[in-house]
């Protein structure tokens, strides 16, 4: 089996290296020698990090130097024309000259889709990359996007959105993706017109197009892939959490009331961890900057490193699969179709 060399923004996130190393070593002792590591960053930072963990020498580690760091709160226009030296511009040019196969990074997002964009490429065909990520559902997964990249998208965006959701879908072993839109109501004439002539390009692609979908039906099984723009799909995600923590909040307030409750709660402490395991967010992070010439993904800013190496998880699976060059494919095929009509 080839190698794969994942780059590491090592300074991003709220929390820096202090968490991407623990991560990175996470990650390696799970791929048993099938993956390389290549840490951005200020050297002597990572070094010492390295050093803390005991870690410092590791095989699967190469730490590249980079002077800059890119905030958090950084303009994305700022971040693309001054840090042209910052641990994320670095780590996605090694993916550019082809010396790592994929990059994550826990930094700006702004800056990341801006200077992703604008050193990687678009695939031929995609006007507008989308960020997708996975939410758990009754009996699985679905893949949602786009989240945030794109407040404003045209029907044709949707369609490409589409397609790119079920290739990733697809190579996470889902054949025939069932691909639905969401909207605020499963009738046809429910949504706006741009959703109403987004539905119509589906339903002509090859894709399994099933239909409207609305947001409780994100969580039950009742697509694959949930396309729509970035606007309504960030609050989507958003809203989602909100709910996942106020849901934690009150099962714990209720676990603590009185002595009996607590015993209760005590009793329940296995199915409890189980729940929590399900939902945790940690281990659906790591979100997948699709439509670009090269695999980027982008880890929640706040991730510790469980979550953190399972974005790198998701790296590892997208260029092990070359995500890129199959979305291109299906996108080649439906264009060639769609002339041919």
């Amino acid at each position: 089996m080839t190698q794969i060399t994942i780059a590491l923004d090592g300074m991003g996130g709220d929390v820096g290296p202090d968490v991407i190393v623990p991560a990175a070593l996470q990650a390696l002792k799970a791929t048993d020698g099938a993956v390389r590591l290549i840490l951005v960053g200020q050297e002597d930072v990572l070094s010492a990090q390295l050093a803390k963990l005991k870690a410092k020498g590791h095989p699967g580690i190469v730490i590249r130097h980079a002077s800059q760091l890119v905030s958090m709160d950084e303009p994305p226009a700022q971040a693309l024309r001054v840090k042209k030296d910052s641990s994320m511009r670095v780590a996605i040019n090694l993916v550019k000259q082809g010396d790592a196969d994929a990059c994550v990074s826990a930094g700006n997002t702004g800056a990341l889709m801006a200077t992703a964009r604008f050193v990687l490429k678009t695939l031929p065909g995609i006007d507008r990359p989308a960020i997708c990520t996975t939410l758990p559902t009754v009996r699985g997964y679905t893949r949602v996007l786009d989240l945030g990249a794109n407040v404003d998208s045209k029907a044709e965006h949707l369609l490409q959105f589409a397609v790119m959701g079920s290739v990733l879908a697809e190579v996470n072993g889902i054949q025939r993706p069932r691909v639905g839109l969401l909207n605020i109501g499963e009738e046809d004439i429910k949504g706006n017109e741009q959703v109403k002539e987004a539905a119509r390009l589906l339903a002509a692609s090859d894709l399994h197009y099933i239909g409207f979908v609305e947001g409780d039906g994100i969580y039950l099984d009742e697509v694959d892939v949930v396309v729509c723009d970035g606007f309504v799909g960030n609050i989507a995600l958003k809203s989602s959490e909100g709910v996942a923590k106020l849901v934690r909040h009150y099962m714990s307030q209720e676990f603590k009331r009185n002595p009996l409750t607590r015993l209760a709660g005590l009793i329940a402490l296995p199915v409890l961890r189980a729940f929590g395991r399900k939902i945790d967010p940690r281990r659906y992070n790591g979100a997948s900057l699709l439509g670009l010439q090269g695999t980027v993904v982008k880890s929640h800013g706040s991730a510790d490193a469980l979550a953190f190496a399972n974005a790198i998880q998701v790296a590892i699976l997208e260029a092990a699969q070359a995500v890129p060059r199959r979305i291109d494919a299906h996108l080649s095929a439906l264009h060639a179709a769609r002339q041919a009509l």
